[in-house]
């Protein structure tokens, strides 16, 4: 029997008994949302409460970015640890089952990741990736750190 955990937005059944099956990993990943994830949110909440304003998952600019502050001239990406295997962060693991898939994908995921980052800063976008992992840990310091960089003048 396993017990339901809410992380991130999406479920994830944690058995004890070992893997999970085709169906329950399905239904599991089917849960996960590309938008409006908490550490999104919680970060987007915090930047109108100081004041700031943006667009959401803008369509028209590369890699669709959660954040644009046009005043600002500046974007910004909250990645999740996992999708966008951030380095050195536990949560960045490959799956064991079907390790050539994942190993594939993720690696797809960071050039992509990087190409839509080169992109924008060729347009002359200010570019700020922020880590699941950074605004669970410390959101106080995030936040700082993010507002510090919208208002610093170099790129």
């Amino acid at each position: 029997m396993g017990i339901l955990f809410a992380i991130s937005s999406y479920f994830i059944l944690q058995q004890s008994y070992g893997h999970l099956t085709k169906q329950q990993r399905s239904m599991n990943m089917s849960r996960i949302s590309s938008t409006e994830t908490s550490p999104e949110c919680q970060l987007r909440i915090a930047l109108f409460k100081l004041g700031y304003r943006y667009r959401k998952n803008v369509r028209q600019l590369p890699g669709k970015p959660d954040l644009v502050l046009k005043k600002y001239n500046s974007i910004i990406f909250v990645n999740g640890c996992f999708w966008h295997h951030h380095a050195g962060c536990i949560k960045a693991s490959i799956p064991k089952t079907n390790k050539p898939y994942w190993e594939e994908k993720l690696k797809r995921n960071i050039n992509r990741d990087y190409a839509n980052l080169q992109q924008l800063k060729d347009m002359g976008w200010k570019v700020i990736t922020i880590w699941e992992c950074e605004i669970n840990q410390n959101f106080a310091l995030t936040l700082s750190n993010v507002v510090q960089y919208l208002h610093n003048e170099q790129m």
